[in-house]
């Protein structure tokens, strides 16, 4: 019987997963099967690939549109499938550990009680990571659950890096500058001296450009800076979210305009962005493809804030080393990538048009001061490593 780990990633709207060997190591390994239960809320259906590729489920769960429900589908799945696979432990990718936890840890009543406390920093995100292992806990007993965390990898920061300039009762309450996207800079972070050699320690800027968008400064592959502070809304523009914005502005929507906070937190997480400012699509790829001019300026916005905040990221470092694309738009979008490359030049960067058409690895020239790469993230595998670690440890206590 092969032991895997069930790496789960759940929204509001969905829960994505992927089925790793129990024995997987700091290596890189592709999982069993991997896919994902949508519909939450509506109508889940339940989609299924393995790793090469094939479409091993496509059909509808019936039953009540829940975290529960999707998720007892999925393991009746799992059992049933006859290639002798058996979970040994689930890894979930939860968005904040607060100061409380800075790396991952494995579950237990006092740390669901720790977590359920930081909801209110997140309502977006946590209540429905949290969804995810309260479901599995009643499914199954007995399987051991590890909670690994987006904020975890930024708690290596200076404490002036995290800090506002509010009264000390506030920052004493937890207002301060956490950071997201974690896992998806630790992921980099151990894949560089495979690409960069002994430049990996040196002063590397990663852009994440997907859905959500957040750019981190590394120096001697540790966090150092990062564009998204309390919340995940900070920073660079994203697909639904507002990025960088005055808090007067807020103020004024509220005073003013008289809207309520659910109204200003629907408006900044759902309908700004490359949404709200093209009014077309929430997609870097309707928008690179649409001749609109909204568009355009929702494609300029984006790398314009790029190009901004590298410079800030770079202040931080006290140079720039190379700079790395990864995630959805950072992998395949090379016009984005070759625009913000451009805006670099004074950085050191000179991009290679071929190469980056290419898609990389490295997209810039030998001559140029610094490099630039594309380099794809693997979130999931640097949870089931987690997973994976913290069941040996217990395993040996």
């Amino acid at each position: 019987m092969t032991q895997a780990i069930l790496v789960l990633n759940a929204g509001s709207s969905s829960i994505k997963f992927s089925l790793y060997d129990a024995s997987v190591g700091t290596g890189e390994a592709a999982p069993y099967y991997g896919g994902e239960l949508e519909g939450l809320g509506h109508t889940i259906h339940f989609t299924a690939k393995d790793r090469v590729g094939g479409c091993v489920v496509d059909e509808t769960v019936s039953g009540p549109p829940t975290h529960h429900q999707a998720l007892a589908a999925l393991l009746a799945w799992i059992e049933a499938h006859d290639d002798g696979i058996a979970l040994a432990a689930a890894g979930h990718r939860v968005v904040h550990g607060g100061e409380t936890f800075t790396g991952p840890v494995l579950v237990t009543a006092e740390v669901m009680a720790e977590l359920e406390k930081l909801v209110p920093l997140v309502p977006q995100h946590q209540p429905h990571n949290l969804a995810a292992i309260k479901a599995l806990a009643k499914l199954y007993p007995q399987l051991p659950q590890v909670a690994c965390f987006d904020t975890s990898f930024h708690r290596t920061q200076a404490p002036i890096a995290t800090l506002y300039a509010l009264p000390r009762a506030l920052t004493q309450a937890g207002v301060k500058r956490y950071g997201f996207h974690g896992l998806s800079y630790e992921y980099i972070a151990s894949v560089l001296p495979s690409h960069l050699g002994a430049d990996a320690d040196g002063r590397i800027v990663v852009a994440h450009l997907g859905h959500g968008c957040s750019m981190c400064a590394m120096k001697n592959r540790k966090s150092v800076a990062t564009t998204m502070g309390f919340s995940a809304l900070d920073g660079l523009v994203m697909g639904r979210r507002c990025g960088e914005i005055d808090p007067g502005v807020l103020l004024y929507l509220l005073q003013e305009r008289a809207m309520t906070a659910d109204a200003v937190s629907k408006l900044l997480y759902e309908q700004s962005g490359l949404l709200g400012i093209s009014g077309i699509s929430d997609d870097m790829r309707d928008l690179l493809a649409s001749a609109d001019p909204h568009a355009g300026e929702a494609i300029a916005l984006f790398v314009y804030r790029i190009g901004r905040e590298l410079g800030s990221l770079a202040a931080a470092l006290g140079g720039l080393d190379a700079l790395i694309f990864t995630a959805g738009i950072g992998e395949h979008a090379a016009e984005i990538r070759a625009r913000a490359c451009a805006d670099a030049a004074w950085l050191g960067v000179s991009l290679d048009e071929a190469a980056n058409r290419a898609g990389g690895p490295r997209i810039s020239a030998e001559s140029g001061r610094a490099s630039a790469w594309v380099i794809p993230t693997n979130e999931d595998l640097m949870i089931a490593r987690h997973t994976a670690a913290l069941l040996k440890l217990k395993a040996r206590t």
